[in-house]
C-alpha cells in the first residue's frame, strides 16, 4: 500500500478549477490598455463576421439600411476563404511573435525597426496597386497574363514590392529581440502583406481569371500573391504549431521543382513556378477541401467552444468526472479518461486536452501512487482519445466529410463503437495498472458531491441540443448556432452568467482560439495542392496496389505506417487532411468502402500524437508530470495500443462501423469489447484477479485477435480460448493478487 493512502481527512476536497482559463503559449503577446482593446475588437469581430457570414446575418437585412463597405451576406465562396485567411494572418501576426519571450522583455526601440517601419512602405504600396488594378478591370481593361504591359506592372508595381515586403518582415522578426505588450513593426509589416495578397486575389478571381489558373492566360501577379501568401502562411504555422508541419511542407514544395530528376514512382513532371503558384492559392490547393472546413465547421464549433468556456462548463465536466469515477480503484487515472472524453468534444487538438484537464489529474495521479511517466501517459492516450469521440470529433471529422462527401451525421455515428472500444480499453489498461500496484480510490471527502453535479447536469444541455439539432436533419451550421446560443441561455441557470461583456469575450477567445487550427489547414492545403498537382497521389495509390496483390494485410501496414509517419509532430487535422490525399485513395482502389478506408485513416492520423518518437500529446503530458518525454510516450502507446489494432479491426467487420442489421452491430460491438479486453489483460499482465505470467500473456493477446477478427467461428474459438484461460489461472495462478 503505498504512503499516499495514508492522507488524512482533512485532506481538502478536489474542486477542478481554471480547466477553461485560456493556456498563453510562449510566444503570445499579452496586451493592456488600448493595445487590448484593439485587438480584442480585432478578434471578436473575426469571429462574429464568420458566425454572420455562415448564417447569412446581415445588419441591411435586419434595419433595411445599406451601409457601405460592410459586406454583404452569403459572400462569394473563393471570396470567404481568401478573407478568413486573410484575417488568420493579420490576427495572427499581431497576437504571435516569431520567437518565444524571454523572462527579461527588452522594451524600447531597436535599429531594425527603422529597416521594418521602411518595409512597410512596399507592402502598402502593393496593397494600392490591387485597388488600382481592381480600378482598372471594372473601367472594362481585359486582364489576362499575355498583354506585356499588364505582365510588366504586375511584376514591377506590385509582386517586387510584395515579396520584398513579405522577406523583410519574416527576417526582422526572427532576430529581433521580443515584446511582450507590443506588436513589432516587422509583425505589422506581415500583416499589410497579408492583406495584399486578399485584395489581389479577390479583384483577380471576380473577373473569369480563376479559370485561366495554370494557363499561359493566367496573370503572373496571382503566382507572385502565392508566392507571398505560402510564405506567410507557412511563417504563421511555425509560429502557432511549430516546425513539423513546416518541414513536411517544405519537403512537398521542394518536390515540385525536383519530382523530375526523381526516379521510379516519385517521377514527376517538370512544372514551372508560375504554373503551380498560380494553381496552388485556388481550390485545388490552399482554397480547397481543408480551407473550406476550417472557414465553415471548424470555426462555428470553435465559437461553440468559447461559448462553453465562458460559461465555465468545462470546470463542470471535469468536477462531474471526478464525482463520477474519483472513487474507483486509481480514481484520477478513471477521471482523466472521462474528463477528457468530454473535453475532447469541446478541444480540436490533442496537447490542447492534455494541457486542459492533465494539469489537475496527472498531479492526482502522481499522489495515489501511479509513477510520473504513467500519469502522463495515461492523460496523453485519453486527451488523444477526445479526438474520435462524437459528436464532435475534433476537426478531422469534418474534414472527412468534405472529402469525401458523406454526411456528418453518418460520420457521427459510424465513430461510436470504435470509440467505445479505445476508451473501454484505456479503462481496462489503467484499471488492471491501479490492481497491480494495489491503489485505492479517491475518499468521499475528497471529491465532488454526486448529487450537486447531477442538479447541475442541464449544462449538457448545449451537447445534447447539438446532437438532437444534427439528426433531426438540421444542417451542421444551423445545429452548431443553436448549440452555442443554447451554451448562452444555459448559462442564466449559473453563477456565471453571460451578457453583453460575457459573450464579446466568448467571441474574442472564440477568433484567438481560431488561428492556430486555420494556420494549420491552409499549410495543409499546400501540401495537398502539391499532392493534387503532381500526382503523387495516384502515383503511390498504384504502389499500394501492387502490394495489395501479394498481400492485402501488408499494405494495410504498410498504409498504417505512411499515415503514422505523415502525422508524427502534426495537429490531428493537418495529419489527416495529409494522409487522406496520400493513403486513403489507394485503400479505396483496393476496393475498401470509402467511409472504412479513411476512417482507417483518420485513426492512425489521431493515434500520431501518441506515436514514438515524435507524439505531441505524451510530449505536453511529460512537460506536466515531469516525466522523461520519450518514456511517456512509449508508456501512452502501450496504453493507447487498442487504437492500433480498432482500424483493422472494423476493416474485417464493417459491423463496427454499424455497417449491418441490428443484430451484427451488437454482436460485433459486444465480441470487440471482450476482445479488447482480452488485448488489455494481455499486455498488463493481468488476469482473474492476479499477476499472469508470460505465457498466458501471450495466450490472451492470441485469443484477443481471434476476438477482434469479427467471424462467427473466430469468436467461438476466442470465447474457448478465453473459458480455457480462466480455468488454467485459477488452477495454475502465478501469484496471489495484492491487496487493494
Amino acid at each position: 500500500m503505498t504512503s499516499s493512502q495514508d492522507t488524512q481527512n482533512s485532506e481538502p476536497q478536489v474542486i477542478a478549477e481554471g480547466v477553461d482559463d485560456e493556456p498563453v503559449e510562449h510566444n503570445r503577446r499579452v496586451f493592456a490598455g488600448w493595445a487590448y482593446y484593439v485587438v480584442a475588437t480585432m478578434s471578436g469581430l473575426y469571429a462574429l463576421f464568420h458566425m454572420a457570414a455562415l448564417n447569412g446575418w446581415s445588419i441591411g437585412d435586419w434595419t433595411g439600411i445599406e451601409i457601405p463597405f460592410l459586406p454583404t451576406f452569403p459572400l462569394e465562396t473563393w471570396n470567404f476563404r481568401i478573407i478568413h485567411i486573410a484575417g488568420a494572418l493579420i490576427l495572427g501576426f499581431t497576437l504571435y511573435s516569431a520567437r518565444a519571450f524571454p523572462d527579461d522583455d527588452r522594451g524600447g526601440r531597436h535599429p531594425l525597426d527603422l529597416l521594418a517601419w521602411v518595409a512597410i512602405i512596399p507592402a502598402l504600396y502593393a496593397c494600392w496597386t490591387a485597388i488600382g488594378f481592381a480600378g482598372q478591370i471594372a473601367g472594362g481593361t481585359m486582364w489576362n497574363g499575355i498583354d506585356a504591359a499588364i505582365r510588366e506592372a504586375e511584376i514591377w508595381h506590385y509582386g517586387v514590392p510584395l515579396l520584398a515586403a513579405t522577406t523583410v518582415g519574416i527576417l526582422i522578426g526572427w532576430v529581433r529581440p521580443r515584446i511582450r505588450g507590443a506588436v513589432s513593426p516587422a509583425d505589422l509589416v506581415l500583416g499589410v502583406c497579408g492583406l495584399a495578397v486578399a485584395i489581389y486575389l479577390i479583384t483577380i478571381y471576380g473577373t473569369l481569371m480563376r479559370n485561366s489558373t495554370g494557363t499561359p492566360f493566367a496573370p503572373v501577379g496571382i503566382s507572385l500573391a502565392a508566392v507571398a501568401g505560402t510564405a506567410l502562411i507557412m511563417e504563421l504555422t511555425r509560429r502557432v504549431a511549430g516546425l513539423a508541419l513546416i518541414i513536411i511542407a517544405g519537403v512537398f514544395l521542394i518536390y515540385v521543382f525536383v519530382g523530375d530528376y526523381l526516379p521510379g514512382f516519385l517521377n514527376a513532371p517538370d512544372i514551372e513556378w508560375t504554373r503551380f503558384f498560380s494553381q496552388v492559392y485556388t481550390d485545388a490547393g490552399i482554397l480547397g477541401p481543408t480551407t473550406a472546413v476550417s472557414s465553415t465547421y471548424i470555426i462555428l464549433f470553435i465559437i461553440f467552444a468559447a461559448f462553453l468556456q465562458a460559461s465555465k462548463v468545462g470546470d463542470y465536466f471535469v468536477n462531474f468526472a471526478f464525482a463520477a469515477a474519483g472513487r474507483a480503484r486509481g480514481g484520477p487515472a478513471k477521471v482523466a479518461i472521462f474528463a477528457s472524453g468530454l473535453m475532447g468534444m469541446i478541444n480540436g487538438t490533442s496537447a490542447g486536452n492534455v494541457v486542459a484537464t492533465g494539469s489537475l489529474t496527472i498531479p492526482l495521479m502522481k499522489k495515489v501512487g501511479y509513477r510520473p511517466t504513467t500519469s502522463g501517459a495515461v492523460e496523453a492516450a485519453a486527451s488523444t482519445g477526445g479526438q474520435i469521440m462524437p459528436p464532435i470529433m475534433g476537426a478531422g471529422a469534418f474534414i472527412m466529410a468534405e472529402i469525401t462527401g458523406i454526411p456528418y451525421q453518418d460520420i457521427a455515428i459510424a465513430a461510436i463503437i470504435p470509440a467505445i472500444l479505445y476508451f473501454v480499453s484505456i479503462y481496462f489498461m489503467v484499471d488492471f495498472e491501479a490492481a497491480k500496484l494495489g491503489m485505492r480510490g479517491m475518499r468521499e471527502d475528497e471529491l465532488p458531491k454526486f448529487r450537486d453535479m447531477a442538479r447541475r447536469v442541464f449544462l449538457f444541455l448545449p451537447i445534447v441540443i447539438l446532437i438532437a439539432a444534427l439528426f433531426m436533419g438540421y444542417s451542421v451550421i444551423r445545429a452548431g448556432t443553436y448549440a452555442t446560443a443554447a451554451a448562452a441561455v444555459v448559462s442564466w441557470l449559473t453563477p456565471y452568467r453571460m451578457g453583453l461583456r460575457s459573450v464579446s469575450k466568448a467571441f474574442e477567445l472564440a477568433g484567438t482560439m481560431a488561428i492556430q487550427i486555420i494556420a494549420v489547414c491552409a499549410c495543409a492545403g499546400i501540401i495537398v495542392g502539391v499532392i493534387s498537382l503532381t500526382g503523387v497521389g495516384a502515383r503511390f495509390s498504384s504502389v499500394l496496389l501492387n502490394i495489395a496483390d501479394a498481400n492485402q494485410l501488408l499494405a494495410l501496414f504498410f498504409a498504417m505506417c505512411i499515415a503514422i509517419l505523415l502525422g508524427m509532430g502534426m495537429p490531428t487535422t493537418a495529419a489527416y487532411a495529409v494522409a487522406a490525399s496520400v493513403v486513403a485513395p489507394g485503400l479505396v482502389q483496393m476496393g475498401i468502402p470509402m467511409l472504412t478506408a479513411h476512417f482507417f485513416v483518420f485513426y492512425f492520423a489521431v493515434v500520431s500524437a501518441i506515436t514514438p518518437p515524435v507524439a505531441l500529446a505524451s510530449y505536453a503530458a511529460a512537460g506536466i508530470s515531469g516525466a522523461n518525454p520519450m518514456a511517456t510516450s512509449v508508456a501512452s502507446f502501450k496504453i493507447g495500443i487498442s487504437a492500433f489494432v480498432v482500424p483493422f479491426m472494423f476493416f474485417y467487420n464493417a459491423a463496427l462501423l454499424m455497417d449491418g442489421t441490428w443484430y451484427e452491430v451488437l454482436r460485433a460491438g459486444a465480441t470487440a469489447v471482450f476482445g479488447v479486453f482480452l488485448l488489455s489483460s494481455g499486455v498488463q499482465g493481468w488476469w482473474v484477479g492476479g499477476r499472469a505470467n508470460g505465457l498466458i500473456r501471450i495466450a490472451l493477446i492470441v485469443v484477443a485477435l481471434f476476438m477482434i477478427e469479427g467471424g462467427l467461428i473466430s469468436d467461438l474459438i476466442g470465447i474457448g480460448g478465453a473459458v480455457a484461460l480462466f480455468l488454467l489461472a485459477r488452477a495454475f495462478r502465478s501469484g496471489p493478487a495484492p491487496a487493494a
